[in-house]
């Protein structure tokens, strides 16, 4: 099967790999990733499944010598992957999250899903393929555009001008969305990637109906400050409504 038709990523790798970039995006780098490797709680031992894992920023910031296998859909993402890490210990795949992985009996102690699983639209599948290959206690993160916050076409900024303040508008919550992302806004005809809302209760409810225990529930909200005359509205803004939802969970042995 070629993956490179099954995913509306692989049009538009060239324009995420260079807004990613090496390091990754300033969110990657300053929220993020350091959110991410605070839940796992790697060491030496550890074994890491990265899925979805684009061009491979996590594993490249887990370092070299921890056991690390990533794979996504779109082979030219894995390709770039593959030229920028370059520890023998970590491992590139293309495969479909969806359907049973490329893994044979390996186990892995912990897996990582970082800002994808809202790009896929069968989640269900997705978070039982991981069950399969964690160990017993094994540890999951997920991370996850804000559903309550960030709902693309469906949630913004308001201000409201007699009380100096600046608001979160969201249209629609409990809804499931297949919502159109165009990746070039003013380009007629240009790629699109797909983006599905759901509300935080389905994903509490994927993990647990396969045998996962949600242990930690975090909102990271951006550590930008903006400057000049609307400066205190707009960092108190930004410190009340987060950016990301991050969830782990263990699997119950």
């Amino acid at each position: 099967m070629d993956n490179r038709r099954n995913t509306s990523w692989q049009p538009v790798h060239k324009w995420y790999s260079k807004l990613v970039d090496a390091k990754g995006h300033y969110y990657h780098q300053h929220v993020v990733i350091p959110g991410v490797l605070k839940l796992l709680a790697l060491d030496q031992s550890s074994r890491l499944l990265d899925v979805a894992c684009g061009q491979g920023v996590l594993g490249r910031a887990i370092g070299k010598n921890i056991a690390y296998t990533g794979f996504d859909i779109a082979r030219s993402l894995v390709d770039e992957a593959k030229r920028l890490d370059h520890s023998e210990k970590h491992t590139y795949l293309v495969g479909d999250a969806t359907k049973d992985l490329p893994l044979g009996e390996w186990k892995f102690t912990h897996a990582a899903i970082v800002l994808a699983l809202q790009n896929i639209e069968d989640g269900a599948s997705v978070i039982a393929n991981i069950e399969k290959h964690l160990l017993p206690g094994g540890k999951l993160v997920a991370v996850l555009n804000h559903p309550a916050f960030r709902i693309p076409r469906q949630s913004s900024w308001g201000i409201d001008e007699k009380n100096k303040l600046q608001y979160r508008r969201v249209n629609i919550y409990m809804s499931h969305l297949k919502i159109p992302i165009d990746m070039h806004p003013g380009q007629k005809g240009g790629p699109l990637t797909w983006s599905f809302h759901r509300p935080i209760g389905y994903y509490v409810e994927l993990l647990t109906k396969v045998g996962f225990v949600i242990d930690a529930f975090e909102e990271w909200t951006s550590d930008k400050e903006s400057v000049g005359g609307a400066r205190k509205m707009e960092n108190r803004s930004r410190n009340e409504f987060p950016l990301f939802l991050a969830l782990r969970a263990r699997k119950v042995a």
